[in-house]
């Protein structure tokens, strides 16, 4: 199989899983979906990023105990 068969092989192959998308057992997610408005967007940041704040603050305070009481570097 030369390079050129090859790679149509392969492009029909994407082609093939691409067409399905619509008419999948998520296609109504898909037609229900809709880009977030700016204001949802700002929220979703801020509590993704306060998240972020406490689970590293958790991790600190946990990695202080381990290293003040038990001198564990």
């Amino acid at each position: 199989m030369k390079i050129v068969e090859k790679s149509e092989e392969i492009q029909r192959r994407i082609e093939e899983k691409f067409s399905r998308i619509g008419r999948g057992k998520y296609s109504r997610i898909l037609k229900m979906a809709r880009k977030p408005t700016r204001d949802e967007y700002a929220k979703v940041v801020t509590i993704t990023g306060i998240g972020i704040i406490l689970i590293g603050g958790v991790g600190f305070l946990i990695y202080l105990i381990l290293s003040v009481y038990f001198k564990i570097p």
